[in-house]
């Protein structure tokens, strides 16, 4: 792939006016691909009930965690890429895409088949009511056949991400998000799967969505995707060395969720599904957090890779100043309209009552949660990934667990988002500090390479 393909070159030019303009397709690719569990929410809790949107709640909890070591990997190939993308070194973005492609795929059919066969004593040990086991578990199990189609067509929209396109990924997460809302209503009440049914609509979506996206990448971007290959031992180690971090990180994110849905299962069924479409609403409350920090792990990777320093310290500026102003606007809308939006996932009182009470404690830390994200992806981008790993548990299991656990039981259910966003306020102080601090500007994770190129020129 040439230079002149790059959609953005973040190098030059106006941070703000390119972080937007690179962020938004990102942004609603994010918001259809959350969209995916939503509208299974939403089919689900509809047609078959609060039990049913419990079982799918936690159902997606567990796909989350046993993905998450993967999508940790896969963050890192954007550390790596943009790098390489700013550096304007094409033969080495060619041979880190092959390796990342050879590692992935292996690491993705493996957990899938181990997802697969745990389903039923994860969900178990989760404490999950017996009365929505057996409906989890199958859900869970279809979803866990699908994952390398969930995988692949992330990691090229990941790929070409790092390159400075952010917008033929919307093309694919369209097109699986169609073909998701037209077959979930038939798999579910036309062929009457019931539960099982929304699985399949999302594994065939995925599966479409994979195939059309390698297609189009290839011949259409110029990607230089090949046939994968066993990687040199210096890529395996600089994968491993970036991934492993950032795959664990992903894990203590995902396990402190999940650890925190055991807090939630304590409470019973009318708790867990309410709990469950808030979670809905706050995957797309998060959103331009978790956007803003994407793009900008392209955008500060770029400029290291071209050793541009004080334009990553003014694209970490332009990063907070955009998310603050966001993310506060969100949070009065929901807090504004919290029933409402729950109303469209459930028809129960009891439990609409409580996750608009949830949305309504928590809405206003969410803009502490985007500093985390702002300053982790320019952290990242670095590949100070070890660093981001030690944030992200201090975050999870130091913080944000005790302290929902800690409330839950003084405040009972409505404590839970009590300690969640206390630790959003907590979270944010280590960042900065780190952030400010830290020596993750010190970081080269091509060092390896340049010495080899030193001495070649010494012989």
């Amino acid at each position: 792939m040439t230079t002149a393909n790059k959609q953005f070159d973040f190098t030059e030019g106006s941070i703000m006016r390119k972080m937007i303009f690179f962020a938004a397709p990102i942004f609603i690719g994010n918001l259809l691909q959350s969209s995916y569990q939503i509208i299974d929410s939403l089919w689900i809790g509809n047609l078959l009930g609060s039990s049913a949107l419990g079982a799918v709640s936690i159902s997606s909890t567990v796909i989350f965690t046993i993905l998450s070591f993967i999508i940790g990997i896969n963050s890192a190939t954007l550390t790596v890429l943009s790098q390489r993308t700013g550096a304007n070194d094409e033969e080495g973005l060619k041979t880190s895409l092959n390796a990342f492609v050879f590692v992935l795929g292996i690491l993705s059919v493996f957990l899938g088949i181990i997802g697969f066969v745990l389903a039923p004593s994860i969900l178990t040990w989760m404490g999950t009511p017996e009365s929505i086991l057996p409906m989890a578990a199958n859900y869970l199990r279809i979803n866990f056949v699908g994952i390398v189609f969930l995988f692949g067509y992330n990691f090229i929209g990941t790929v070409l991400r790092a390159v400075g396109d952010s917008k033929t990924p919307l093309r694919f997460i369209t097109m699986a998000v169609v073909l998701n809302t037209v077959l979930d209503p038939v798999f579910i009440s036309v062929f009457e799967l019931g539960m099982e049914g929304a699985a399949y609509a999302t594994v065939i979506s995925q599966g479409s969505a994979f195939l059309f996206g390698i297609i189009y990448s290839i011949w259409k971007k110029g990607l230089p995707f090949t046939i994968p290959t066993v990687p040199q031992i210096g890529e395996f180690r600089r994968i491993f060395k970036l991934g492993l971090p950032s795959g664990i990180s992903m894990m203590a994110i995902s396990g402190g969720v999940l650890a925190i849905m055991t807090v939630v299962t304590s409470f019973g069924e009318i708790v867990v599904a309410g709990y469950g479409a808030a979670q809905r609403i706050d995957s797309v409350i998060m959103l331009p957090a978790t956007t803003l920090g994407s793009a900008i792990t392209s955008m500060s990777g770029q400029n290291i890779g071209a050793n541009k320093w004080n334009r990553v310290s003014d694209i970490a500026k332009s990063g907070l100043i955009l998310i603050f102003g966001v993310a506060l606007t969100i949070s009065c809308i929901v807090f504004l309209t919290a029933g409402l939006l729950m109303s469209m996932f459930i028809n129960d009182e009891e439990t609409i009552e409580f996750g608009a009470t949830y949305l309504r404690i928590i809405a206003f830390f969410y803009p502490f949660l985007g500093i985390n994200f702002v300053l982790n992806g320019i952290v990242r981008s670095s590949g100070a990934v070890l660093q981001v790993l030690v944030l992200n548990i201090i975050s999870f299991w130091i913080l944000r667990f005790p302290l929902a656990w800690l409330f839950s039981t003084i405040m009972g259910e409505n404590g839970i988002a009590v300690g969640v966003g206390i630790s959003f306020v907590l979270s944010s102080v280590f960042a900065i500090l780190y952030y400010r601090f830290g020596k993750w500007r010190n970081i080269d994770i091509f060092s390896d390479e340049k010495m080899k190129a030193e001495e070649r020129q010494d012989d």
